[in-house]
């Protein structure tokens, strides 16, 4: 069987032409190497090798290494290799997945364009359906809005998740009731985690019932994010439900509720801040100990005092940072 790559013609380079042997070795090993050494070149001629290689070689381990070396190219022609192997169901999981990383590592708006193209495949399988959707997410593209809504009732729960990170970083608004929908129901814990902080880009208060019945859920990852939301939110009606989150069995949630009650900066949440000073995990002290900095509250000032004589030095860092700022904002 042959291993010959398309390569430019004619080769006048004798560099270049050993090169080309060695991409077309009948040792696999020898391939590898080959495709490691033309991916650094980072010359565009070697472009098409590169494309075969990931497309043609007999060996997983050849595909694999052209499917991670390809992500320094932002080409049509990469970005149509990399999507292929990512559809092609017959190909080996590790060089699909390292297909997906390197498309996701693409930043270039025109060939997320493309992307889109083999998005509307329909017969392309939940794999690489969320793939192709995570390869696009951070590049914001309007056209990624309509298929990642109707991604969000996909039985794939993967699917489900990467559809709801294209459309969180849109902040597409359109999108904010069947986010919140997934939230509060969606029977991945996953896909409610996503949901929750994809929530985050709302401008009002219409998503805090969906926040506030989060802090409850079944997975305290799921609550920890509910938390993080409300904070960055900055919802003052979400204050009771996160002095109730202080108590939670996890000190993860029970410490971005700290944070996001800081965040607030409403004075009546002082007592309950305050009261995790005294808590067994010293970063929980520590957030507690900031918190209160942001809340400003002068009736804070002495359990603070006392937190300068805490066994953490993070947490007696954090209670000078709080009491100096309480100073400034009260001095």
């Amino acid at each position: 069987m042959t291993h010959a790559s398309p390569l430019f013609d004619p080769l006048t380079d004798s560099d270049d032409a050993a090169l080309a042997a060695r991409l077309a070795d009948a040792d696999a090993a020898v391939r590898r190497l080959a495709v490691i050494e033309a991916a650094e070149l980072e010359d565009d001629k070697w472009l098409p090798a590169l494309i075969h290689a990931l497309r043609h070689d007999t060996d997983a381990a050849v595909r694999h290494t052209a499917a991670q070396r390809l992500g320094a190219w932002e080409s049509a022609d990469i970005v149509d290799a990399l999507c292929e192997t990512i559809k092609d169901t017959r190909l080996d999981a590790n060089t699909r997945d390292a297909a997906a990383d390197s498309l996701t590592a693409l930043k270039n708006a025109t060939a997320g364009a493309r992307v889109l193209n083999h998005l509307a495949d329909v017969r392309v399988d939940a794999y690489a359906r969320a793939a192709l959707l995570r390869g696009v997410r951070e590049l914001r593209l309007p056209g990624a809005a309509e298929p990642a809504k109707e991604a969000l009732s996909d039985t794939s729960a993967n699917v489900r998740r990467e559809a709801v990170g294209v459309l969180g970083w849109l902040r597409h608004a359109d999108a904010l009731s069947q986010l919140a929908s997934l939230a509060r129901d969606d029977r991945s814990a996953e896909v409610r985690h996503a949901a929750i902080g994809a929530l985050g880009f709302a401008t009002d208060d219409t998503v805090l019932d969906t926040l506030t019945v989060a802090l409850h859920d079944d997975s305290w990852r799921v609550r920890e994010e509910a938390a993080i939301t409300l904070g960055k939110l900055r919802l003052v009606s979400a204050r009771v439900a996160l002095e109730a989150a202080l108590e939670d069995d996890y000190w993860q949630v029970t410490l971005q509720a700290a944070r996001a009650l800081g965040r607030l900066r409403d004075a009546a949440s002082t007592r309950a801040v305050a009261e995790l000073l005294t808590y067994p995990i010293g970063n929980v002290r520590k957030e507690a100990a900031l918190a209160l900095g942001e809340l400003g509250n002068i009736d804070a000032l002495p359990v603070l005092e006392a937190a300068l004589q805490d066994g953490d030095p993070e947490v007696r860092k954090a209670a000078r940072i709080a009491i100096a700022q309480i100073g400034t904002r009260h001095g």
